[in-house]
């Protein structure tokens, strides 16, 4: 059986993938009063991408922009509240601001604010709209400090709203679908004993961004939002006390998986990195990271590494258990489930009778009489592939900021809530303390707590 996760599935699927995902309005004769009102602070490419997947959800989403607040004014503030006005016939607005207070005290009829501005403003401009009452969506990483992350658990707890970290991956279908049916209910993989991820992005990607000539932001306010120049600006993640280099901007999206599947949280961390490649910089290149893990069944060692040079075989995670292997993409649904050749295939088929696998056929096993060649160590067979039946046909972003919606109208909870954001921002932030220390940094349970 194979799903395919279009838009219109995708509105009406909840049940069918334990989602938490939302389901139209006129479907469950909701009242015009039952609209959200959001805005967005942080118009940049990260909060264009939010926006799209928002306004492609449609009238009957009933989610409406009110404002949008961007210290870049003749940029991405002009470009983003043009766009939101376009689509006024839908009920949007895109009344523009550059300072976020002016904004929280003028729009009185807001109910949830999207935070998609760099990570050393996160804790602040979340905080600020918990204070006044708002639920917040906020991008990954939580805070580029363990002590913002804390102050906005806090800043949540204390004002008794949502504040959903954008870690998508936990709303993502085919995510929920893996761990729910694999490794909860079938446990294919047996026990867990190793991690691989990477996210290798080519030297194309990663050049340092500028600014169209004549379109820049003035210095003096650049300085007042904590920039020293445009280039600082254009390019805040590889700048210390900014972001937290690729490490954070992208890995983070991958450990945050690690500590979900194996439902632990890490006992250490080893890490090497460097700036090897580029110059300008003052975060990491490269980083490659070890961690332990103690789960109930036994201990788990996970690498992942990212590179800013070369894009071979993308990014991706890789679940290793005795009995077999799940690889997962949130790349256009890759991914696939491999039997270890000493599981009998009758073990797996009651699980592909029910429709949670698909068998792929190909290269039929390699044979004992064949392999006369082989190490006496190597594996008899190669390990068989099995297909995962979902698929996913919306926008990356938009199950999660729909379960957020969903929350919001007391329909579902929070796929990734302040607490899971800010245990994912402890092991993540880690890392670049154990590159620049250089040796094993260990963790106590405490850590992860607030």
């Amino acid at each position: 059986m194979d799903y395919s996760l279009n838009r219109r599935q995708f509105m009406a699927s909840t049940a069918a993938l334990s989602a938490g995902l939302f389901v139209g309005r006129s479907a469950q004769g909701q009242a015009e009063a039952d609209v959200i009102n959001v805005a967005l602070i942080g118009a940049g490419a990260q909060g264009q991408v939010l926006m799209d997947a928002i306004l492609k959800l449609g009238k009957e989403s009933g989610v409406r922009f009110a404002a949008v607040c961007d210290i870049w004014k003749d940029f991405n503030l002009t470009r983003v509240s043009r766009r939101l006005e376009a689509f006024k016939a839908l009920g949007h607005k895109g009344t523009p601001y550059v300072d976020y207070k002016e904004m929280l005290d003028t729009e009185k009829d807001l109910d949830a604010v999207i935070v998609a501005t760099p990570d050393f403003w996160h804790a602040e401009h979340t905080c600020a709209a918990l204070e006044k009452g708002l639920h917040v969506y906020c991008e990954k990483e939580m805070s580029n400090t363990i002590e913002g992350a804390r102050r906005m658990v806090e800043a949540a707890r204390k004002s008794g709203k949502l504040l959903q970290i954008g870690h998508q991956r936990r709303s993502n279908p085919r995510y929920r679908y893996c761990y729910d049916k694999y490794i909860q209910e079938a446990k294919l993989l047996g026990r867990m004993t190793t991690i691989n991820g990477q996210w290798n992005r080519s030297r194309a990607s990663c050049e340092d961004l500028v600014a169209p000539a004549g379109r820049e932001i003035d210095e003096a306010t650049l300085n007042k939002y904590g920039f020293k120049n445009m280039h600082q600006f254009m390019n805040w993640r590889w700048f210390k006390g900014l972001g937290g280099g690729p490490i954070v901007d992208l890995g983070s999206h991958q450990i945050d998986i690690y500590s979900w599947f194996l439902d632990a949280q890490p006992i250490s961390v080893t890490a090497s990195g460097g700036i090897d490649y580029w110059t300008g910089h003052e975060w990491y290149d490269a980083v490659m990271a070890i961690y332990e893990y103690k789960t109930q069944a036994g201990m788990v060692r996970a690498f992942y590494q990212t590179t800013t040079t070369n894009s071979a075989n993308g990014y991706f995670e890789s679940f290793m258990g005795d009995e077999g292997t799940l690889v997962i993409s949130e790349s256009a649904n890759r991914g696939s489930v491999y039997r270890e050749s000493w599981v009998n295939e009758e073990k797996w088929q009651p699980w592909v009778d029910k429709g949670y696998l698909r068998k792929v056929e190909g290269k039929p096993a390699v044979k004992k009489e064949d392999e006369a060649v082989l190490d006496v160590r190597e594996g008899t067979y190669a390990p068989s592939e099995y297909a995962i039946p979902v698929k996913m046909e919306v926008p990356y972003h938009q199950p999660h900021l729909v379960n957020f919606f969903d929350a919001i109208r007391g329909k579902a909870t929070l796929n990734c809530p302040a607490e899971v954001g800010y245990e994912t921002a402890v092991t993540v932030l880690k890392v670049n303390e154990a590159v620049e220390k250089g040796c094993r940094l260990t963790f106590a349970p405490e850590d992860f707590k607030v």
